[in-house]
């Protein structure tokens, strides 16, 4: 049973960059469990609205109470938004107001106990009961029972400290007043102990406060709308930590500290049971979690989400393989129904065409259940293939046995015969360079190139036996079974009886007899401008590769199971590459070896610095580097945490805030106070320090090649003795997979058509006794390969996964064309009494096979153009060109290089 496989990690290369990151993935963390995020991007006419930021917490809050989500979601800070920001910020400002309340309520009746105290002291004969209800009367302080009696004993120790012998008109020193002062004010602090300690606490809890979402809600549904506008405008506006903070949510147009602005981010961060995965891979209860994420966006139009994350790329690169494959397969064969049902104009002939192509269709992906090989999107490609390459194979054997079959008196059997005598060899050759074409694909270091070049060459040979030996002899036995009852089964071939396509075809032979050398140079010209707009295509290697569009409305109108879904993740993903800073982007610079040398840490904290001036580095709406570092996260944490500030500064004896001694005890107490943000930059592992990183986000504007020599940069300035650094993240590693399919396609390109011309010089050498007509035949294989890479070229096509292919596939494609000419050509001219007889010949026969085998396969290939796959509808488009250019080459050019073949080798008949 064949595995279907959606993880970009098959398209994942082996160099050191790589290995690089898996050691970050395995060895850094932000906490103790593997966790995913997902980016849903909050859009409305004005996000930072109370109706809309009360939307969002409400989101949250039914993400949190849903099962399917919740049970993925991480212990805390699961959901988070600059909704959450303003609505904490009322919170906070609201505890605030009611600590300086409570603060001002205390030293006003800590004061009134004093002066109650002290005038009650002075007069023996008071009351003390009513002197202390009247202040508790007037103070919203709970003053109790024994904080009456606290009072009441002060009062008597006052009494009993009065000397009685004394006159009543004696003055007390100010020794003794002050004694006095003290003393009152230690009863009131203990009265008021518990109050003081509440209010500290309460201070405490302000500093940490965390509302829980409900309190969040409330607290924003309680303020009026320019009530929110003014905290919005405080908390983004970028003059502090937490503000700064706030601005990562929002988009790169948005101006600090305004109060409007259509788009914003809300981060869900999960849990990943199972551990780490690969992008395309994600867990199903991730996929799960995230796809309710969307179905759970309001209906009630008070903002609209997005929803990007590994599980909806998953479930999208999953859903779309699925839909592309029954879109396309069904819509490929009624095109290529058609055209069989126009060209052949015989059922059985149609129905055998169609059997040979379920047959080899079968073979071949059984062939990669056998050996283990998983279906992935760009084993599409080779659905379609084989399906034209079938049809292709099947009109040749057809055709000529139509040729060899004028007359019912030549018995189906002799037809056959002579047709398989005479387009055998070509197919056998065709099938020997067509393998050798996708064998190429060998050379590759990426290892799905390798397996989709021996599937591909496997499928070719399952061809050549069903069209070249399965399906000749059944249509023999059908053709005599039905003859014997009395039916005609004689038919023409397409292009030999005259009309307008055989006038057409015939063009080819007229121009080569009457201007080869024009012909010839006109293919030269357009050849040297292809070749010429070839060394610009770029390639490309990204996520966004994988991921389907949403289709147009009238392909979500066909049938089920014929109509895709819907596709949401392409989109989201644009919106945050234009308009947010990527949470997901980044780039790693790795630090490994002594990372408690002082000196590794100077130079990395270099290096930051001149990360932070590169143009890849992505800055927040403040206007901040987005770079994160041992020594930025050692700042951040001692702003907040003193003991750590104090260890921090211990070892800082030169005060630029990076230790210079003691780096282990440093490393140690931030394990200590934040385990979470160590473990982000900080490798540990059985007790010493293994490696350190720097973390920068990366400008999704900034090319991928740009980015990748600006952070090599960044990796040198951090080098140094006693440690080795590397740079890596995912946009590196796809930047060098990208290269690599350049170099995939060109060593295809080199190792193809060596390997075509040295087996076509060899076979003609052997049967013909000349290696010259193998060199011809592939002549126009070349100008058709310079043609397609010129085309990619003008229509901004990249090598990516599918078109890296396209070299081999072109010259499999071409030489098919081209062979099929010759060998007919090699055969025509024994016995024609003229060159250009043997042309026509050619062309008008072979000619038509090839005329409707290109437009069979190319409608094959054409249906491609419907896909839901961008890089699908690229590769069909440009597949579909190949073979026109092909057949323009073989039936047009290669009739000119032919007669000039034959005047140099000195085989023209009439000279005979």
């Amino acid at each position: 049973m064949i595995d279907r496989s959606t993880s970009l990690d098959q398209f994942q290369t082996d160099a050191d960059e790589a290995d690089a990151l898996d050691y970050v993935a395995a060895n850094f963390s932000s906490g103790t469990t593997d966790t995913t995020s997902a980016q849903v991007i909050v859009q409305d006419d004005n996000v930072l609205d109370k109706e809309t930021l009360v939307s969002m917490l409400d989101y949250q809050r039914a993400l949190q109470t849903n099962d399917t989500v919740n049970e993925t979601l991480i212990e805390n800070d699961s959901t988070r938004s600059v909704a959450n920001l303003v609505a904490t910020a009322a919170v906070r400002n609201q505890r605030a107001a009611e600590l300086q309340t409570r603060e001002r309520e205390l030293a006003r009746t800590e004061a009134s106990l004093i002066e109650t105290l002290e005038t009650l002291e002075s007069n023996p004969n008071a009351s003390v009961c009513p002197a202390f209800e009247a202040v508790d009367a007037n103070t919203a302080v709970n003053l109790t029972e024994a904080d009456y009696t606290l009072f009441e004993a002060a009062v008597e120790e006052g009494w009993e400290s009065t000397d009685g012998d004394e006159t009543s008109n004696r003055t007390a020193t100010a020794s003794a007043q002050n004694t006095t002062r003290d003393r009152t004010e230690n009863v009131t602090k203990q009265i008021l102990a518990d109050e003081y300690v509440s209010l500290a606490e309460g201070r405490r809890e302000l500093a940490n406060l965390d509302p829980t979402l409900g309190t969040q809600s409330k607290k924003l549904r309680s303020l009026n709308g320019s009530e929110v506008e003014t905290l919005v405008a405080d908390v983004l506006a970028g003059d502090s930590d937490r503000s700064a903070r706030a601005l990562a949510f929002m988009p790169d147009y948005y101006e600090p500290g305004t109060t409007e602005t259509n788009a914003t981010l809300l981060v869900v961060t999960q849990e990943s049971t199972g551990g780490s995965f690969a992008p395309g891979d994600a867990p199903e209860e991730i996929e799960d979690a995230q796809a309710t994420m969307t179905d759970m966006a309001p209906d009630d139009d008070s903002l609209s989400v997005l929803v990007y994350g590994d599980g909806i790329v998953s479930t999208e690169i999953m859903d779309s393989m699925i839909d592309s494959v029954l879109l396309v397969g069904p819509l490929a064969i009624v095109f290529v129904l058609l055209v069989l049902v126009v060209i052949y104009r015989d059922l059985l002939d149609i129905l055998l065409g169609l059997l040979g192509i379920a047959l080899v269709l079968v073979w071949t992906f059984g062939a990669m259940g056998w050996f283990d090989i998983a279906f992935s999107q760009p084993f599409i490609v080779v659905l379609v293939l084989l399906i034209g390459l079938s049809i292709d194979y099947g009109l040749h054997v057809v055709m000529r046995y139509r040729e060899a079959r004028e007359s019912s008196e030549t018995p189906p059997s002799r037809a056959m015969a002579v047709a398989l005598e005479s387009v055998g060899i070509a197919l056998v050759y065709v099938t020997t360079t067509t393998v050798i074409g996708f064998l190429s694909n060998l050379t590759s270091p990426l290892g799905v190139f390798r397996e989709l070049g021996v599937v591909s060459a496997i499928g070719i040979v399952a061809t050549l036996l069903v069209f070249g030996l399965l399906v000749p002899a059944l249509k023999v036995e059908l053709d005599e079974l039905f003859e014997g009852r009395g039916i005609d089964r004689v038919k023409p071939a397409v292009g030999t009886g005259g009309g307008s396509v055989n006038r057409l075809l015939d063009t080819g032979a007229t121009l080569a007899t009457k201007a080869p050398y024009v012909v010839i140079a006109v293919a030269l010209l357009v050849s040297a401008t292809g070749a010429y707009g070839a060394t610009d295509i770029d390639a490309s290697f990204e996520r966004s590769d994988f991921l389907a569009e949403d289709p147009d409305d009238w392909l979500k109108d066909l049938p089920d199971p014929i109509a895709p879904g819907t596709y949401t993740a392409e989109t989201a993903i644009d919106t945050l590459d234009r308009d947010f800073v990527r949470q997901d982007t980044t780039a790693t610079i790795l630090v490994r070896g002594d990372v408690t040398n002082p000196v590794t840490l100077d130079q990395l904290d270099a290096a930051r610095t001149n990360a932070s001036d590169m143009s890849a580095t992505e800055t927040y709406a403040d206007g901040k580097p987005a770079v994160t570092d041992p020594t930025t996260v050692m700042d951040r944490v001692a702003a907040d945490n003193e003991p750590f500030n104090r260890t921090l500064s211990a070892a800082d004896t030169d005060g630029d805030g990076i230790p210079d001694e003691n780096v282990t005890a440093v490393y140690d107490e931030l394990f200590r106070v934040a385990p979470g943000d160590a473990a982000e930059v900080i490798h540990k592992e059985d007790g010493e320090y293994r490696a350190v990183r720097m973390v920068v986000t990366i400008d999704n504007g900034v090319d991928d090649d740009v980015v990748r020599d600006q952070m090599g940069w960044v990796a040198d300035d951090a080098d140094g003795e006693g440690v080795s650094v590397i740079a890596t993240g995912d946009v590196i590693v796809n930047q060098i997979t990208a290269d690599q399919l350049a170099e995939t396609a060109l060593l295809s390109l080199v190792v193809a058509l060596l390997s075509v011309f040295i087996v076509l010089a060899a076979a003609y050498r052997l049967t013909e006794g000349s290696a010259s007509l193998g060199v011809v035949t592939i002549v126009p294989v070349a100008f058709t390969l310079t043609w397609v890479l010129g085309t990619m070229s003008l229509l901004d096509i990249p090598f990516n996964i599918v078109t890296g292919m396209i070299t081999g596939l072109t010259i499999g494609l071409g030489v098919d064309y081209s062979l099929h000419i010759s060998e007919r050509f090699n055969q025509e001219l024994t016995d024609a009494e003229t060159v250009a007889a043997a042309l026509h010949e050619t062309v008008t026969g072979t000619g038509g096979a090839l005329l409707s085998s290109a437009a069979t396969t190319a409608s094959g290939f054409v249906v491609l153009l419907v896909a839901i796959l961008p890089f699908l509808q690229s590769f069909g488009l440009i597949t579909a060109l190949t073979i026109v250019f092909a057949f323009l080459a073989s039936v047009f050019v290669l009739p000119s290089l032919l007669v000039v073949w034959v005047r140099l080798v000195g085989r023209d008949p009439a000279a005979k």
